[in-house]
């Protein structure tokens, strides 16, 4: 294999600029319209789009300098009407018949569409058969029958060197679909060192390679298409930092008007949730580029989050009037009835996706969530688990199994989920407050304690981490650190500017002034009571307690001065005015709930 990647290394200088070189633009577009055109000459549909669309974003060539034709060979002209016949019936989707008159051709051109006509005739049986039985249909239920003949016939020709960059590139296809992931990913990489700029290679790479440390073992070409693969495999493996950094040095390069690269940022910002960013880029990528489809799913994720239910039935209707039978649009109308809360008509949607393309992930996870709402966990799980069939990396389908097996009251099983979900998504906080509620279920609080204190570090975004690891630290009689977390949550709540709706800020100020009280420090005591009189569920307690210290002030109860103030107090409210070491002066006086 290494002898053939050096022959490889050969091609790919004479096929691609070096990495990262991106100075002669105009040689990048006649690259990416040549091989668009072989693309499309072969049936491969996307890597011509993927590569025209590229090339629509550079400037204009001028006549003389359009790449020329490629060059027939004696084999080419010797099967051209076989290849032209078979061509305009392959475009029709009658891939049987297609194959039948390629029979016995040798041009690499026509071999190609031969054994992918062979191939896309048995994906087509085999989701004809998917669909006719929408159940719970397990993985190897329903094969492509084609897969194991066109292995055959497909390493004899690899063995021989025979094989083209598209032939590689569909040899790798067969064997993934057959479960031969590390096979696949040999023949990928190869492909990619003899045809760089076939996207479709690189594209099948980044949906095997599942962490980072893989990547690092890959030997691959050095040219510039590494660095679109680069950004796109980031993106999958959450590494957004590194994933948009490479994106603005793409559109540094020249490729400022990619709909492609714009769409790919939209992505990013959506995986790290910076809604707002995310929304801002989508309507601009709208209206550069009206009628897409493409991504729009994940525009109306964002739309959901957001509850922008104007803006989302508009997205709707809008993408039901260019195609009504797209997976995207019907995702985007799940959405839309999710939001009215007609769960049922939601996950009919959903079905329909899936009906159209069974592989489509974003539809087995949002359906999931739908069996969730209507209590359905059997379904959710099935759901679930097409999801990671279909996509290992995706978080939302291992945290929603989390969750379903949390409503089984089964938490063993909820904890290995939960962990998968974490390790895709390290700095997410829901994943740890999740497994810290796990594990504290289980009984192991040490655990816990670590989980939520984790949460708040990464920036918690429910913030609800504190009060969890406050309400841990009373359980263990660690009155003093509960006493912080409680401090460090009211803080954190009104650093924030706005008072979103959270009950548990009462419950912070009545500990907080239990705590005072039986630390004898009655200023800071009766602040907290007061201010739990702004809340009904704590009206009558702080009251009570006000009433309390009063009764004992009279009696002569000075404040404590013999116990040092405990080293967190808010500096404001605190009678000898201890210095706080880890905790910033909480200025309680200010806060008007």
């Amino acid at each position: 294999l290494a002898g053939r990647r050096g022959g490889g290394m050969a091609a790919a200088a004479a096929a691609g600029l070096a990495s990262g070189d991106f100075a002669d633009l105009r040689e990048i577009k006649k690259q990416l319209l040549s091989v668009a055109e072989r693309s499309r000459e072969r049936g491969l549909q996307h890597s011509g789009k993927w590569a025209s669309e590229l090339a629509f974003a550079l400037d204009p060539l001028p006549l003389s300098e359009l790449p020329p034709p490629p060059a027939l060979t004696e084999e080419d002209a010797r099967d051209l009407d076989a290849y032209t016949l078979a061509k305009s019936y392959f475009d029709l989707k009658e891939y049987d018949r297609a194959a039948y008159f390629l029979r016995g051709c040798k041009s690499q051109k026509a071999y190609f569409l031969y054994m992918y006509s062979r191939y896309l005739s048995g994906e087509k049986k085999k989701d004809d058969e998917t669909v006719d039985s929408l159940g719970p249909l397990e993985k190897g239920q329903v094969k492509n029958e084609a897969l194991r003949e066109l292995r055959v016939e497909l390493s004899k020709k690899h063995k021989a060197r025979e094989l083209d960059g598209f032939g590689l590139y569909l040899y790798g296809v067969v064997l993934r679909k057959l479960d031969l992931v590390k096979e696949a990913i040999d023949v990928f990489v190869e492909a990619a060192h003899v045809l760089p700029l076939h996207w479709g290679a690189w594209l099948e790479l980044c949906n095997l390679i599942t962490d980072k440390e893989m990547l690092k073992f890959l030997s691959l070409p050095d040219t510039w298409m590494k660095e679109f693969f680069l950004a796109h495999i980031y993106t999958e493996l959450q590494l957004i930092e590194e994933a948009l950094q490479k994106y603005q040095s793409l559109i540094d390069a020249g490729f400022s008007k990619s709909t492609y690269i714009i769409s790919q940022i939209a992505v990013a910002y959506h995986n790290i949730r910076d809604i707002d960013k995310a929304l801002s880029i989508f309507n601009e990528l709208r209206k550069q580029d009206p009628y897409r489809i493409e991504n729009m799913d994940t525009f109306s994720n964002l739309l959901y989050v957001r509850s922008m239910k104007p803006e989302l039935s508009y997205l709707a209707h809008n993408l039901c009037e260019i195609d009504k039978y797209r997976v995207e649009t019907c995702c985007v109308i799940g959405n839309y009835y999710s939001l009215r809360s007609q769960h049922e008509k939601a996950a009919l949607y959903f079905q329909r996706a899936l009906k159209l393309n069974p592989r489509y992930l974003g539809a087995w996870t949002l359906m999931g969530h739908e069996y969730m709402e209507m209590k359905n966990t059997s379904a959710a799980i099935q759901a679930y688990r097409h999801a990671i069939e279909v996509n290992k990396r995706d978080y939302r389908a291992w945290y929603g199994l989390g969750q379903t097996y949390e409503i089984l009251k089964m938490p063993f099983y909820c904890l290995y989920y939960y962990r998968r979900a974490h390790q895709l998504r390290p700095n997410d906080s829901r994943m740890l407050v999740a497994l810290g509620e796990c594990y504290e279920k289980l009984n192991q609080l040490v655990e816990a304690k670590k989980c939520y204190w984790r949460a708040y570090a990464v920036g918690d975004v429910e913030k609800m981490a504190l009060v969890k690891l406050a309400k841990l630290h009373e359980q263990l009689n660690e009155s003093e650190q509960a006493a912080q977390c409680y401090i460090k949550y009211i803080q954190d709540i009104y650093s924030c500017g706005e008072i979103v709706e959270h009950l548990e800020v009462s419950t912070a100020f009545r500990y907080l002034a239990q705590y005072y009280f039986k630390c004898k420090l009655w200023d800071e005591a009766s602040a907290c009571a007061q201010k739990c009189c702004a809340f009904n569920d704590t009206r009558e307690e702080g009251k009570a307690l006000l009433r309390q210290i009063l009764q004992l002030r009279n009696q002569g109860e000075t404040s404590s001065t013999d116990i040092a103030a405990p080293f967190f107090l808010p500096a404001s409210l605190s009678a000898n005015n201890t210095p706080t070491r880890r905790v910033s002066p909480l200025n309680l006086s200010s806060v008007t709930p």
